[in-house]
């Protein structure tokens, strides 16, 4: 036994599937043995007493899924952020969890009550203690991902989860002792497995199939060279045990009926703190505006759903409905994105949609200037259909010839500053070239539902607009070409023009 690496668990006694708030739940209310999960339970802390300490916390009647404490909080040293729970079902086992935690003299931080986090059940330390693997997409939101950073002083790496069946990060995901890295990469956003890629070498990465994935093969307790899981097929048993890990299974079936099992039984609160590692957190968060028929022409729920669909979160910080039904509304939305490029992507999209910053937050657009004739500067903003003015010396200017796919170039004349659109290939030295996001908004008249659908041009509502940064989009396309290749498959290209405007057919 280990005295150094210590456990909290609660005892099965008030345990049942009494509702449902994930997809394992479904079809199983009332259907699981309290006698058989106990039995199943005491198995598990037995293996795990006989390699650490175990702690308990006092079960409570009326909250079942108190039995799964890898939510109770996340522990660093003596410091721990308290879970903030989505679902009301599990929002009463925090001051429980809370006093616990007090009473063994840790310092306790809490998230605002409007902040989804569901501590390491959505958290996971790599076992080298250099950085915090933070899930979110299902049970915890993006923003809380700043504040882990700052309260525990650490490095937080986002990914993004996908599939409902694997709604924490530790259904899908278990960073084990040497750096290597337990996962299931379908349930993972290409973006997030591209990162997980850059972070892990390939020799490190155990990458599972989906029939190990249900029986939460990820969902694994290690101690050292130890792994405890409820079940592995045989070919992953000897791949774990190929590097070096000691394999121990123990049937949880009675939990699994909640969407649990080894891991979402145990919380481990001895993690070690490394000096050397300090807070870092490339999540990125602003304000946007829009304005119009938000509801009839259906721009706020686009809006919603390409924030979601490009990996980032919102919310909601003022929404004026425009009292009858010609009237305008109004929305203030925060958007948070896992890092500085998705935000680019997702603000890009935005301004398509008509979105701008708040008047108060409203700055110039970024200028930087042509170096080489044909080229223009990293991060160019790409030019749409839509009718576009750009912020310049706190003065909004119009773009003059407006088109798609174009660079926005602004000089200064004698009559003043001057706007326009100019194809790549066509930009010179010396001009001055729009980059990035900021001071940019399209101009679009209010209209509705049945306006909308009369129109027959819908091109830039598709996914695969050109407008879309480049960069994460060969990126999403190069992992998925990496796993069809790995598989053993094929890939077929069809190319489109650009092919040929950008001198990639040579």
């Amino acid at each position: 036994m280990t005295d150094s690496i210590r456990f909290l668990m609660c005892s099965p006694d008030k345990y049942d599937v009494d509702y449902v708030i994930n997809p394992w739940m479904e079809g199983n209310i009332h259907k699981s043995s309290r006698d058989r999960a106990l039995e199943q339970w005491q198995k598990l802390c037995y293996i795990i007493k006989e390699h650490a300490v175990v702690d308990l916390v006092e079960p409570q009647s009326g909250w079942p899924d108190m039995v799964f404490t890898a939510n109770a909080g996340l522990v660093l040293g003596k410091n721990v952020v308290l879970s903030r729970f989505l679902h009301k079902e599990r929002q009463g086992e925090e001051p429980y969890f809370n006093t616990w935690f007090e009473d063994k003299g840790y310092t306790v931080y809490e998230l605002p009550k409007d902040l989804p986090f569901e501590g390491a059940g959505d958290a996971l330390f790599d076992r080298e203690g250099r950085w915090l693997w933070a899930g979110y997409g299902f049970r915890s939101e993006l923003d809380s991902h700043p504040y882990l950073a700052k309260w525990l002083d650490i490095e937080v790496v986002s990914l993004r989860l996908m599939d409902e069946r694997f709604y924490h990060l530790d259904t899908c995901f278990c960073p084990l002792t040497g750096g290597y890295l337990l996962y299931y990469p379908p349930a993972f956003d290409s973006y997030s497995n591209r990162l997980i890629e850059m972070r892990v070498p390939p020799e490190k990465r155990i990458a599972i199939e989906e029939t190990d994935a249900v029986n939460f093969a990820c969902n694994t307790v290690n101690i050292d060279q130890i792994v405890v899981m409820n079940k592995a097929s045989d070919e992953l048993k000897q791949r774990l045990e190929a590097v070096g890990m000691t394999v121990i299974e123990t049937p949880l079936t009675e939990f699994l009926k909640a969407g649990g099992a080894a891991k979402c039984l145990t919380l481990r609160v001895t993690e070690p703190v490394r000096t050397e590692v300090h807070a870092s957190i490339p999540v990125e968060s602003r304000s946007i505006r829009l304005a119009g028929h938000l509801l009839d022409s259906g721009i706020i729920s686009r809006a919603i759903d390409l924030i979601v669909e490009t990996g980032g979160s919102f919310q909601v910080l003022n929404f004026d409905l425009g009292e009858q039904r010609q009237s305008t509304s109004t929305a203030e939305l925060k958007v948070s994105a896992p890092d500085h490029q998705v935000m680019e992507e997702i603000m890009t999209q935005l301004i398509d949609l008509g979105a701008v910053a708040p008047p108060q937050e409203v700055c110039d657009t970024n200028l930087e200037t042509v170096t080489q004739d044909g080229v223009a500067p990293d991060d160019f903003y790409v030019s749409t259909i839509y009718p576009t003015e750009v912020r310049v010396h706190c003065e909004w200017v119009k773009v003059q010839n407006q088109r798609m796919d174009a660079t926005i170039v602004v000089t200064e004349t004698d009559s003043g500053l001057v706007a326009k659109c100019k194809l790549l290939r066509d930009v010179k030295v010396g001009e001055q070239v729009v980059v990035g996001v900021e001071g940019i908004r399209t101009i679009r008249k209010p209209e509705s539902h049945e306006q909308r659908n009369k129109k027959e041009f819908s091109f830039m509502g598709a996914g695969v607009s050109s407008e879309r940064r480049v960069e994460l989009v060969v990126e999403q396309i190069a992992w998925e070409m990496r796993q069809i290749r790995d598989q053993g498959g094929k890939v077929i290209v069809t190319a489109g023009p650009v092919v040929i405007h950008t001198g990639g057919s040579q």
